[in-house]
């Protein structure tokens, strides 16, 4: 079984270790009923390094996504692109180590959380539904003017 975010610290060299290469949009494992849906394969080009009791992972993740648009509900297209990305694993004992879920997490945070039309990276457009529902401006009527003193002075008299 092919699994290359499963990292033997063994294998690791002094200088470091690079690994390259992509994984199909199934990688990300969400439901076909998420709004989120992957649409391109991960891109990766990592660098690994132990640090102590850490593994420095850098390099760069990308991956195109289709989202559900919070304005009008319509499909549009966003790519992650983290150029610089980092992670730094605790590592808790020597053998093997498996990054796929700080992978898959890191790239599907990067996601915008509330996804809009004006988000999309690959083919921007406004979203069909700006202006459509904002409320009426409406001014509220004067409020009348109490004939009393009211409860602050009430409240005043108890010192």
């Amino acid at each position: 079984m092919h699994r290359p975010f499963q990292i033997d610290l063994r294998s690791i060299p002094e200088g470091g270790k690079d690994i390259s290469g992509q994984e199909p949009p199934a990688f990300f494992a969400l439901d076909e009923k998420d709004p989120v849906q992957p649409i391109s394969p991960l891109k990766y080009e990592l660098h690994l390094e132990r640090d102590g009791s850490d593994l420095l992972v850098s390099g760069r993740l990308e991956a195109t996504f289709s989202l559900e648009c919070g304005g009008c509900l319509e499909r549009f297209e966003f790519r992650v692109e983290l150029a610089d990305y980092a992670s730094e694993i605790e590592i808790a004992k020597d053998g093997t180590i498996n990054l796929t879920d700080t992978i898959r997490e890191d790239t599907l945070l990067a996601l915008p959380s509330y996804p809009r039309c004006e988000d999309g990276n690959v083919r921007p457009r406004q979203c069909p539904a700006e202006g459509r529902f904002e409320p009426a401006l409406e001014t509220a009527e004067e409020e009348p003017q109490s004939a009393g003193p009211g409860v602050w002075e009430a409240l005043n008299k108890l010192n």
